[in-house]
């Protein structure tokens, strides 16, 4: 099932029209040798988890960094941020994955729920329709009205709101910038599967059993597992993520080998 989604609503509005509202996000960064990229990352996660708070007090939040067989700097500036904001917790993983990460970092989230659809621990025994999972990327940086309006579109009764991502002009050749805008239409309702840009309701995502545990390609096998299981998705351009546009990533077949085979004239 997909909806159309909506225009913007007013902040704050986030139950009330047709599904469960949220009562708790967790956000999920999964990182490798991340550490030109991730402060500036979590920065901006954290100013969108600063903006739920406004719009709606009662919802908590917590953002999960994985850092997976990192060994740059990635876990001292992950700290720093954990050291000074309790929203922010560290998960040192070794699997040389980003879709083993991610599904660690949502695990972490979820390890303890119960035969009843609750979520223990720090989502307070939440039921999970009531539990959303925010995923981007470390190098990647979230707009302020990201978390926001992800409520606002599950609210309205998404299982699964699809962000759009642009690479960020700044590092980025203008031809390759140029040749990326001319085969992405960013518009709502747009056909693309982006982890660093996507939200789900986590009653959804254990019935669809999760991100699987493989090296590439994560974020579109749960998505085609929450198509064919008839969740409501939404694809929309007003959260769009920017994105590095460096052509050596850290995810074999991810975002920068497809930039690389872009940049090929």
């Amino acid at each position: 099932m997909t909806l159309t989604a909506p225009g913007g609503q007013a902040a704050g509005r986030l139950a009330g029209l047709g599904a469960p509202g949220i009562d708790h996000v967790a956000v999920v960064v999964p990182a490798h040798n991340e550490e030109q990229f991730l402060e500036r990352a979590l920065t901006a996660v954290g100013a969108a988890a600063d903006r739920l708070a406004v719009a709606s007090p009662g919802t908590g939040v917590e953002v999960v960094v994985v850092l997976d067989a990192c060994t740059d700097r990635s876990l001292e500036v992950a700290a720093g941020f954990a050291a000074q904001d309790l929203r922010y917790s560290v998960l040192p993983v070794a699997f040389h994955s980003v879709g083993k990460s991610r599904r660690a970092g949502c695990r972490a989230v979820l390890d303890t729920l119960g035969g009843a659809g609750a979520v223990g621990g720090r989502a307070a025994d939440v039921p999970a329709r009531r539990v959303w999972l925010a995923n981007t990327d470390a190098d990647s940086r979230v707009p302020e009205n990201w978390l926001v309006r992800q409520l606002e579109l599950a609210a309205g009764g998404a299982d699964l709101v699809l962000g759009s991502v642009e690479p960020d002009a700044h590092g980025t050749h203008h031809e390759l910038l140029a040749r990326w805008h001319a085969r992405h239409a960013l518009a709502e309702n747009h056909p693309h599967v982006h982890g660093a840009n996507l939200g789900v309701r986590a009653s959804a995502y254990i019935s669809a059993g999760g991100f699987p545990g493989i090296n590439r390609d994560e974020d579109r096998a749960l998505v085609e597992r929450l198509r064919g299981g008839g969740a409501a998705i939404v694809s929309t351009d007003t959260t769009r993520v920017l994105t590095s546009g460096r052509t050596t990533g850290r995810a074999p077949g991810g975002f920068a080998a497809y930039l690389l085979a872009l940049a090929q004239p």
